[in-house]
């Protein structure tokens, strides 16, 4: 990676390129490499100074790139890609420098984007209700929130677990968040996939569900309608 792109921190990079792939409608198409390239390459940088960053992304599963002969084009994953973006976009190393200008693709980008999605996805809504007391109850309030945040993030039906607990805040206990979420799974209501949380933060996985037989569990699919 060139000094110029190590001059910026990392996030910064990878939450403006996500920007820019998002933008160009990469959550649901393919971008070609030149026309990434021409959103987020500045003058006297090269595309491969991002080749770093790229593979990180695509080890993470929040872009997939494919090669067709001599091109590469780039897609934005659902849900994965657009969490690593929209955590990047909240986090306090994505800012610009002082009286530096700043591409009306970006300023526009973020008003779209922050039009689109509610970015505080972190606080419990309901934490102040009355506390859940049956396996009935939690199915009902679990569908409920499940569909909200499925419908508000756009989540393609994979929504991470981690919010519906977060969302659910404290009317529940940990232990009966995660044992009648894996008794909705033997039920057929959810089906609960591995995988991993955007920027694999230690908290997000904590908040997911683990079982000795399983293994981690990050993402709920609803199988019930």
């Amino acid at each position: 990676m060139s000094s110029q792109v190590k001059d910026l921190q990392t996030s910064y990079v990878q939450t403006r390129l996500l920007l820019a792939l998002w933008d160009l409608g990469g959550s649901e198409q393919k971008v070609a490499r030149g026309k990434l390239t021409k959103r987020i390459v500045s003058k006297g940088q090269k595309m491969s100074d991002y080749q770093g960053i790229l593979q990180d992304l695509e080890l993470q599963g929040a872009i997939i790139v494919a090669k067709k002969g001599s091109g590469v084009s780039y897609t934005l994953t659902s849900p994965i890609g657009l969490e690593v973006l929209g955590a990047g976009l909240r986090s306090d190393e994505f800012k610009f420098k002082e009286g530096k200008t700043i591409g009306t693709w970006v300023a526009n980008s973020l008003l779209r984007w922050f039009r689109q999605f509610d970015v505080v996805v972190d606080k419990p809504v309901i934490a102040d209700e009355a506390v859940i007391s049956s396996y009935e109850e939690f199915q009902a309030l679990v569908l409920e929130v499940y569909d909200k945040l499925n419908y508000e993030y756009n989540f393609n039906n994979l929504v991470p677990i981690y919010r519906i607990r977060r969302t659910m805040g404290e009317r529940v206990s940990r232990t009966e968040f995660n044992d009648w979420l894996l008794e909705m799974q033997a039920d057929d209501i959810f089906q609960l996939q591995g995988g991993s949380v955007e920027d694999s933060a230690p908290d997000k996985i904590e908040d997911s569900v683990s079982t000795e037989l399983d293994g981690l569990r990050c993402y709920a699919r609803l199988l019930k309608n």
